[in-house]
This record gives structure tokens, C-alpha cells and sequence, in this order.
């Protein structure tokens, strides 16, 4: 069964099989694949019939230098604006793709086909296109959104273990942040029954998208109530600068639990609800220890892209299916952090 939901005016996200509708969805143009050796590697009939630009894969990978190596691959093959670019990998293909296809000769049209869980529930919605600089997530980049995303729940069967667990972070976030029939869901299912179950797994993945639609509809370059998509990525993003240890999701996961003990401190989340969610994240395989100590956490969020000044725009959750975005000083979140 395929879903289509429409985040934005001109951007559409389908849910189903990749091969049978990415030939409706292409237009009649030049099209140019960016896909990772991953994706060579597993799904290879995708990139059947198509010129493609491999790039390699890893956080390490996605900068400006790789940005600039696809520049001058696409000067070579001749590519101009009226081409079509289409990124085919997980997140840090999506987000390359989407960076490079905003910025070539101005802009170039382009789409996706997710083929993580991350990127199926996060990375490669909502039109956020960028790369890393200096060991700091995301910090140049763009906000266009992509023509499609086909996010085929089919394609996850050969994700790793690890990486099929980091997508399931970004779906709990979406449960806590807007949707408590999602995370009671996850509640009632062990990992192994979304690893293996297509029919639950494509359940879960459409509620997320329809939270992160419904959210990024309403405020696209995250002026306000997108910012409640960050919940546990201050913290992560921070992990991710200062420890290769953990993969986004991992990161996330702790972010999130950490994010919540704040929260209860502050008074707008109950205990009981911040043990759920730590109980939730535990029973998925996420460990909720820090790799480093908070105060070198809050030390290089202080550097946060979403930082103003000497504050910046925290999420709270206040309940399973709500959060709040509340300005906090840098320096309120080091001493909260230091009691948890």
C-alpha cells in the first residue's frame, strides 16, 4: 500500500516500493544520481539506467570538501539547471544531495530515495540541506525543499542492526513530541518485531512522517514550533562534536533521556513520564550513559548553531505526545545539568 503525505507546497513524501514509483515521480529531464558505495553495494537495481556520483560514507565525509568534489564532477559530466538531481542513501547522502543540488549554479531540482530508517522518519524530510563544518553538525546549509521522498520501507531489510536501532531514536522522539499513540506502540513491540514486521514497520514510519509533515508545514524554516523536531539533539549534537562513540541516533537517545531529567527538574514532566521514556529507550538497546562528562557537553553546546547569544532554544517534554520550546541561558542549563 502506498501513503502520500505533502509537507510543503511544491514537496510530496510517499510511502511504498522505490522501483514502482520513481518512474512517475522523475521528470521527462537529465537525471543524476549521488548515491554511497552502500547503496551500490545493497541495492544496486537503483541505480540502473542512471549517471551516478558516488561519494564515500561516514560523518566524516559530509563537508565542504565533498561538496566541492561533486561541483566539479557535475562541471565534467555537463550538468546544468536542467537537470535533475536525485540523492539515493541514508542521511548524509540526503543531506549532501540536497546542499549540493540548492547551491549548483543556483539550484538544481532533485529528490530522494531514503533507504535508512533515520532518514525515512528524519533526515531527508522537511527541505534542511547541509554539512558539517569543523566537527559542528549542519552548520552550513540550506532550507529548499526536495520535488519527492520516497521513503520504501522494503529497503531497510539490509540496514545493520545498529543503524536500524539509531532510526528508531528519531521515531521516539516524534511519539514524545507529538504523538502518544505512537510511542505506546513502540511500547508493546520488541525490536525484533519492528526489525521484521514490514506491516508495523510501515506503520511506524507513517506516523512519524505525519508528525514531522504536520510540523514542518506549519513553520518550514523553523521560526518557532519547528524547533520542538531538536528535542535531544542539543546534547546530541554536542556527543557527535566531541566523541565518535556513538552514531546520531545513539546520540539522540541520550539527548533525549537527558533532556527529560532536565525537564522533571524544572517541573513541566512528571517522573513517571520520564521513566517511561527512559524505560522505552533502555528496552529498544540504547545505552543513556553519556560518553563524556555533562560539563564538556554543555561547554561545546554553548557553540550550538541554535545558539543566540548566551542562550538558546531548549526542548522540554512536558508529556508523552507534548514538548515546549523554552529560551534557557547556557549557563541555566549547566547548573540543571550538573543535578542530573
Amino acid at each position: 500500500m502506498t501513503h502520500t503525505l505533502k509537507v510543503a507546497e511544491c514537496s510530496d513524501i510517499h510511502i511504498g516500493r522505490a522501483e514502482e514509483l520513481l518512474p512517475a515521480l522523475l521528470p521527462d529531464c537529465r537525471v543524476i544520481v549521488i548515491t554511497d558505495a552502500n547503496i551500490d553495494r545493497r541495492h544496486h537495481s537503483l541505480l540502473k539506467g542512471f549517471e551516478y556520483v558516488m561519494i564515500g560514507t561516514g560523518e566524516s565525509i559530509k563537508t565542504l570538501h565533498t561538496v566541492e568534489t561533486i561541483y566539479h564532477r557535475f562541471i565534467e559530466l555537463g550538468i546544468d539547471r536542467s537537470c535533475f538531481v536525485l540523492g539515493i542513501g541514508g542521511g548524509i547522502v540526503t543531506d549532501i544531495a540536497g546542499f549540493v543540488a540548492s547551491t549548483y549554479m543556483r539550484g538544481l531540482r532533485f529528490g530522494f530515495i531514503s533507504t535508512t530508517l533515520l532518514g525515512q522518519v528524519d533526515a531527508s524530510l522537511g527541505g534542511k540541506n547541509g554539512v558539517n563544518l569543523d566537527g559542528y553538525k549542519n552548520m552550513v546549509g540550506t532550507f529548499n525543499q526536495p520535488h519527492f521522498v520516497i521513503c520504501d520501507p522494503t529497503l531497510l531489510d539490509t540496514l545493520p542492526e545498529r543503524e536500524f536501532r539509531a532510526g528508531l531514536a528519531e521515531v521516539i522522539k516524534a511519539g514524545i513530541i507529538a504523538e502518544n499513540a505512537l510511542f505506546e506502540q513502540l511500547e508493546h513491540n520488541t525490536f525484533e518485531e519492528l526489525r521484521t514486521n514490514h506491516k508495523l514497520l510501515g506503520e511506524i514510519i507513517l506516523a512519524a512522517v505525519k508528525v514531522k509533515a504536520d510540523i514542518v508545514g506549519r513553520d518550514e524554516r523553523e521560526s518557532g514550533e519547528r524547533r520542538k523536531l531538536n528535542l535531544g539533539h542539543t546534547f546530541a549534537h554536542a556527543i557527535e562534536k566531541l566523541s565518535s562513540e556513538m552514531n546520531h541516533g545513539e546520540a539522540v537517545a541520550v539527548g533525549i533521556a537527558l533532556s527529560a531529567r532536565l525537564a522533571v527538574r524544572l517541573g513541566v514532566l512528571s517522573t513517571e513520564d520520564a521513566e517511561r521514556i527512559e524505560r522505552l529507550l533502555l528496552a529498544l538497546g540504547f545505552s543513556l550513559t553519556p560518553p563524556l562528562p555533562i560539563k564538556r557537553l554543555v561547554s561545546a553546546i554553548s557553540k550550538d548553531k541554535k545558539s543566540d547569544g548566551d542562550a538558546l532554544h531548549f526542548v522540554l517534554p512536558t508529556g508523552i505526545g507534548s514538548c515546549e520550546v523554552r529560551r534557557m541561558a547556557i549557563s541555566e542549563i549547566a547548573k540543571l545539568a550538573e543535578e542530573i
